[in-house]
């Protein structure tokens, strides 16, 4: 039995089966992740290249150097083109299926939605709203990407209008993070998929899966290996696609 049937039988043999992915669940997609060579963190333009990196994308930086962490932001950041890959699809037709209960993200990209997936916890935020940081008023992704202004502001109250993203020194959604509990402590058959474990939140709720069944599906070593049923260190895309073919399942885009 190859990795592939032994993930369908695990699959199919749990009643709760979660995924748990981060950026290189997206990089299949062309968007970048954050810290490999190829990441952004590495890849800084010239006038970015006095800040640390987690500096542009903190909370410190939108309070005191908008115009910079707007411009950076701008630039980075916009997932609205992008299309979902393998990968986003595998995971909406196990959910469409009744194979998947739910999905916990890192990314930010809204990428799963696009696929068709319903039931998808962003923990670190999305792009795709946004929130005037004085009056609440809410605003959709195209008025910050598209705004004329270097700082984008708030049409009632003229104050800043910031990202539904959660920036380094912020705490994560309370709301999400709860459900992302809930989730992971339901589960008898966590999947990880696209991150190292490196970042705390994620490695958090992994540590927190006390269920029957644990696979990992990362191009890299990842943390936590010791204690999976099966480690696939291989393209999650073709990994996931295949496994929702052997399922019968997987539906191509012309279908």
């Amino acid at each position: 039995m190859d990795r592939t049937e032994k993930i369908c039988d695990i699959i199919e043999g749990s009643s709760y089966v979660v995924f748990l992915g981060g950026a290189g669940v997206s990089t299949e997609s062309g968007i970048p992740d954050f810290r490999s060579k190829n990441g952004l963190y590495h890849k800084k333009k010239k006038r970015f290249a006095s800040y640390e990196p987690e500096y542009l994308l903190s909370s410190e930086c939108l309070r005191k150097k908008p115009e910079v962490f707007f411009e950076y932001y701008r630039e980075n950041l916009d997932a609205r083109a992008v299309e979902p890959n393998d990968a986003h699809r595998a995971l909406a037709a196990m959910e469409h299926a009744g194979r998947l209960a739910g999905i916990i993200t890192q990314n930010i990209d809204g990428l799963h939605q696009k696929a068709g997936s319903r039931n998808v916890q962003e923990i670190h935020g999305t792009i795709w709203t946004n929130h005037c940081v004085s009056c609440g008023r809410e605003y959709d992704s195209d008025f910050i990407f598209d705004s004329r202004e270097e700082v984008p502001h708030c049409l009632d109250c003229g104050r800043t209008v910031r990202p539904d993203v959660t920036l380094y020194g912020e705490l994560l959604p309370d709301e999400a993070y709860d459900r992302s509990i809930r989730m992971i402590q339901k589960a008898d058959c966590l999947i990880i998929g696209g991150t190292s474990l490196e970042v705390g939140s994620a490695a958090q709720l992994a540590h927190m899966y006390h269920g029957r069944s644990f696979i990992i599906i990362n191009k890299t070593k990842t943390k936590l290996e010791g204690k999976a049923d099966i480690v696939v260190h291989d393209s999650i895309a073709k990994v996931l696609k295949s496994v929702t073919e052997l399922m019968g399942i997987w539906q191509d885009d012309d279908t």
